[in-house]
């Protein structure tokens, strides 16, 4: 905690102070530029990974970055899907994935989950369904690596899953918002967009749309 105390007290000293104009602008309401899906994993920093300012990212964070179907969980992240698609408008959803995924793991590996049964649970969200995940689609590694492979897939399943949510499938249909799906590699710094023309995933530099 003292780490997290002092951290508070240089904001106040010496970050605030350079942003006060934004924050007090804040107080005003906000309008991010997009719904920021990603994983609870303290290795992800989405402000930082994006450039972002406060302000510009309505994020979500949970171990896996999954979105339940909206018919089985009406819990937290629908709540947030929702008040992002129909009350803030934002124009875009990405939902990052990440390299050494812990969530993802646990997929692979449903024997570790013995003694975590609500992360056993919650991981069921994350069962990837072959009927959503297009065939031979790209892999972002050149070598085999399931636990990469686990983690695109998972990109997939949660996108269809996104899709179920009302105010999500009403936004799209009006041609209001578009869905991306990014995997962060936090070892390398890289990112890479699925492309779905290409039918694989693109490090965000060869692409900006």
């Amino acid at each position: 905690m003292k780490k997290l105390i002092e951290g508070v007290q240089r904001f106040q000293k010496d970050s605030f102070p350079a942003k006060q104009p934004l924050f007090e602008e804040l107080a005003n309401g906000q309008q991010p530029l997009a719904l920021f899906i990603t994983c609870s994993d303290s290795r992800i920093d989405p402000n930082l990974l994006t450039g972002t300012e406060p302000g510009e990212l309505f994020v979500l964070r949970n171990a896996g970055n999954v979105v339940p179907p909206y018919e089985m969980v009406r819990g937290g992240e629908a709540a947030t899907i929702e008040y992002a698609v129909k009350v803030l408008k934002v124009d875009d959803i990405v939902i990052c994935g990440h390299s050494h995924c812990g969530a993802m793991a646990g997929r692979l590996a449903p024997e570790s989950l013995n003694e975590l049964p609500a992360v056993r649970d919650w991981l069921v969200h994350a069962e990837a369904s072959r009927s959503v995940i297009p065939e031979d689609y790209g892999h972002i590694c050149d070598a085999p690596d399931p636990l990469m492979i686990a983690v695109e897939e998972n990109i997939f399943v949660q996108l269809e899953q996104l899709r179920t949510h009302p105010a999500v499938a009403d936004a799209l249909s009006r041609n209001e918002l578009t869905l991306h799906g990014w995997v962060y590699q936090f070892e390398t710094g890289k990112v890479f967009a699925y492309d779905s023309e290409k039918n694989r995933f693109l490090p965000t530099d060869a692409r900006v749309s």
